[in-house]
């Protein structure tokens, strides 16, 4: 365990000092701005707070931005280092393979969560200064969507980075994999398979697979619990899971995803690097 914290630190304060992680933490900061600059927090609209509703704005842009910044960081962590040579110094050192690959995604999980997580609470901590009402169990929830989106992206970036052998691979892949999953939680996914004459409850059952999809939902049924704005597919969503039954479905699902292919990642790991 101590080796392991020491490799989840080293890897923090490498990522601290890179110049990716101060752009990834002021494009975070800078979209609270400016949602509070445009004015959202100041309004009502339906019985919802302006800062509930601005909570939802900052869920779904971080929904897109999120996931490419962590896959791009973390598929060039395995990589690079085979690239650069550290395996062989890694292995000379009393460090196990699991401990430096596990402590690798310990510290780039906090390094991801933190900055996203800190902007919300700084949302938080300005509406609490404004007296406004603050809707505690929304922020409960979407600090679990967060969580669990940024284990289910870095999970899948640690196995493309660990199957990849140059960290140019490695990006062009998670690029691909982001594209996929974006363009497929409603344009090509509904379009192909409506015109195909698929079942609307395969339709539902194969978007639900899609982590976006599942917290791009998730967010929208904390504001609109009858999911108005899905449309017919919100009335198989809802028989079949129930309000409670797909809120645990959008906290689960993408982070049990994401353990899983981290740990595929490093099983592949550790039987192609070890002698």
């Amino acid at each position: 365990m101590k080796n392991l914290l020491l490799t989840a630190r080293a890897d923090i304060s490498e990522s601290l000092r890179s110049r990716w992680f101060l752009a990834y933490t002021v494009v975070f900061g800078g979209i609270v701005v400016a949602l509070f600059l445009s004015g959202v927090t100041e309004s009502r609209i339906m019985g919802f707070t302006g800062l509930s509703r601005m909570l939802v704005i900052y869920l779904q842009i971080t929904m897109a931005i999120l996931p490419l910044f962590v896959l791009i960081t973390t598929v060039r962590s395995v990589a690079g280092d085979r690239e650069a040579g550290i395996f062989e110094y890694m292995l000379s050192l009393p460090v196990s393979l699991a401990t430096w690959f596990w402590g690798k995604f310990v510290g780039r999980f906090l390094v991801v969560f933190l900055p996203v997580f800190g902007a919300m609470a700084v949302a938080i901590a300005w509406g609490l200064i404004k007296e406004a009402e603050i809707p505690w169990s929304q922020v409960l929830f979407y600090t679990g969507f967060l969580f669990s989106l940024a284990l289910c992206f870095l999970g899948i970036g640690m196995l493309i980075s660990t199957i990849a052998r140059s960290s140019d691979v490695a990006t062009g892949t998670a690029f691909i994999v982001w594209l996929a999953l974006l363009l497929f939680m409603d344009l090509i996914l509904l379009g192909v398979m409506i015109r195909g004459g698929f079942e609307p409850e395969s339709i539902v059952t194969i978007a639900l697979l899609n982590p976006l999809q599942v917290f791009r939902i998730g967010a929208m049924l904390l504001f609109d619990p009858q999911l108005v704005l899905l449309g017919p597919s919100a009335y198989v969503i809802l028989d079949y899971f129930g309000e409670g039954g797909f809120l645990t479905w959008a906290l689960l699902y993408p982070a049990t995803l994401g353990l899983l292919t981290a740990s595929l990642g490093y099983l592949l790991f550790r039987r192609g690097d070890l002698p």
